[in-house]
């Protein structure tokens, strides 16, 4: 497994991060063994970055980590553990409580300590805030992460889907760096490579670690704008090229994002032990700079002006 350096984290990060939302399947116990089972070939894989959130599985996800944690406590320290948070959803607590985003202090600090009992770790390495909070006090954060930091709660801090002007408010609120902006970034949503969110992280030492990376190739795109016509061209290309690449298309997606000098790190979520292995033969592709403008010629249904 190749690896990054993501901020001042003290140890390296694989390149591909191993994503836990859907560890716990229909939390039946066949279900919960696959999840363990998927966490634990992650690690002999060679993954030793796992991304978390509150509402994965109703909390059931970390729970499940949590349980890996506590039947294998030497691997804490060989693992970079994130968690994020920040969304609420409809009726909670109260029935009738609309769907929010809420990055007020006391409920932050609250879901961050949620999240260690359920993850069985004492700190989470990294901490994200899930989705901009339109209302959220950018001072009031900036005091959230101190006292997090303080009591030894997280390590380092980063941000999930927010927009370049939302990165530049906190940071200029807050003295601890942020390292991570997680956003989806796919064939279909490439708004990050126009919008300003890599060039950010570029210039600023922020590590971009893409959700739904295979979106389109494996499964249709959220909000999805392709016509079929769309599609069937955008896969023909990816065929061309997965057999070129002798592997398979959505190998090739990953390729494709890990080919941008901002160091993108793709989130892996398959419950697949045999697919969470082979994820990583897109890390030895020699994948070139005009495969990388022939798949965006066919998303694009026309040549790059």
């Amino acid at each position: 497994m190749k690896t990054t350096q993501i901020g001042n984290l003290t140890q390296p990060s694989s390149r591909l991060v191993y994503g836990c939302m859907r560890i716990n399947g229909d939390n039946s116990p066949g279900a919960i063994t696959q999840g363990k089972t998927a966490i634990r070939s992650a690690i002999d894989a060679g993954y030793n970055h796992f991304d978390h959130a509150d509402i994965y599985g109703g909390g059931e996800c970390e729970r499940i980590f949590g349980q890996v944690m506590k039947e294998s406590p030497e691997l804490r320290e060989q693992l970079i553990v994130t968690s994020k948070a920040g969304i609420r959803f409809a009726n909670t607590p109260n029935e009738g409580d609309v769907g929010r985003y809420d990055f007020s202090k006391d409920y932050l600090i609250k879901q961050v300590e949620g999240s260690l009992e359920r993850l069985n770790v004492e700190a989470l390495d990294l901490f994200l805030l899930h989705r901009p909070d339109y209302l959220f006090d950018p001072q009031e954060v900036a005091e959230t992460f101190e006292q997090l930091k303080r009591q030894g709660k997280v390590k380092h801090f980063g941000v999930s889907n927010f927009s370049p002007s939302q990165v530049s408010l906190l940071q200029a609120a807050t003295t601890e760096k942020l390292i991570v902006n997680q956003v989806e970034i796919n064939i279909h949503n490439i708004s990050s490579f126009t919008d300003g969110t890599l060039d950010q992280c570029l210039q600023h030492d922020i590590t971009p670690m893409a959700w739904c990376p295979i979106a389109t190739v494996v499964y249709e795109a959220w909000g999805n704008t392709f016509s079929i016509d769309d599609v069937n061209r955008i896969h023909q290309e990816f065929d061309r090229q997965a057999q070129f690449y002798d592997c398979e298309k959505w190998i090739i997606a990953f390729a494709w994002l890990l080919k941008h000098p901002a160091k993108i790190c793709p989130i892996v979520g398959s419950t697949n032990p045999q697919r969470i292995v082979a994820a990583k033969q897109a890390l030895e592709l020699n994948y070139s700079r005009e495969d990388w403008y022939r798949l965006l010629q066919a998303r694009n249904g026309q040549a790059v002006p």
